[in-house]
């Protein structure tokens, strides 16, 4: 039994401002502990109903450098930096079992959503086969490729209802209501451990429920960026063209993970800025 725990910062208890996601700024250190806990809960709930299942914890938020590994649950494995293969599902193969993506957030555009995006401040919307997909439905649908399900999630209520209307059978826990991009009415971080103990335990024994997310290819993406120079570097990858409007580009995919991979790509070529 191989289960990958996938943890965002954005959708953590307690975490609503930017201060507390930015390595930079006063407030980080309070966010990644923050987050290193909700992991530890996790793990704790997963092999508490598979006490012989392999745990991989990737680190899934801005650099991939965020979970304290000397605190992270020493039976877990913790998957750390970038750049990686399958970016914030880093360690998932068609071996694995089961995802559960921990502190995620809604995507560009979703709202009312604390702190929502998509990948990057860069990427304003991302839409495969015509439909809007964040990092929820994103990733959601490249575990399904691999054919493995989600089984759990957690992050605001608003991302969390983003995940159902995908996958209806997985679990979510609500950690924190959304008032706004930057405010919300959230759990005391205790109580929304305990929740996701109990959640991953029960998500674990009910995961033959739940049906991968699969969406088959070819597909038509469209991406919208924030960034004429980031089209400009764009439309030099084979196969991406530019659209109407100048800030969106269009690429055909064989499948969802070349549409995945691509994806990944354009969000690292955002950070590219002007000579």
């Amino acid at each position: 039994m191989k289960v990958l725990i996938s943890v965002d910062m954005e959708g953590i208890s307690g975490v609503v401002h930017p201060a507390e996601t930015n390595p930079d700024r006063y407030d980080y250190e309070r966010g990644r502990a923050l987050m290193t806990a909700e992991a530890n809960a996790v793990i704790a709930g997963v092999l508490e109903a598979e006490p012989t299942a392999v745990v991989l914890v990737a680190d899934a938020h801005g650099p991939f450098r965020n979970l304290l590994p000397e605190e992270l649950d020493r039976r877990a494995r913790l998957v750390r930096g970038k750049p990686r293969p399958l970016g914030m599902l880093g360690g998932l193969d068609e071996h694995t079992d089961a995802v559960m993506l921990i502190g995620y957030h809604a995507r560009a555009g979703g709202g009312p959503a604390v702190l929502a995006h998509t990948m990057s401040d860069d990427i304003l919307d991302v839409r495969v086969a015509g439909r809007s997909l964040g990092e929820i439905g994103l990733n959601a649908a490249m575990a399904g490729h691999l054919g493995v399900p989600v089984v759990l999630f957690s992050g605001d209520d608003t991302a969390c209802a983003e995940l159902n209307d995908l996958v209806p059978s997985a679990a979510t826990v609500a950690v924190k209501q959304a008032l706004g991009r930057a405010a919300a009415v959230t759990l005391h971080p205790e109580e929304a451990r305990e929740r996701l103990r109990r959640a991953a335990a029960e998500a674990m024994s009910r995961r033959a429920l739940v049906s991968p997310l699969t969406i088959e290819g070819p597909l038509d993406v469209e991406v919208d960026l924030h960034s004429p120079t980031t089209v400009d570097l764009a439309a030099l990858v084979p196969g991406v063209s530019r659209a109407g409007g100048g800030r969106t580009v269009t690429f055909t995919a064989a499948d969802f993970a070349e549409a995945y991979r691509l994806v990944l790509l354009l969000v690292q070529l955002a950070t590219i800025k002007p000579g």
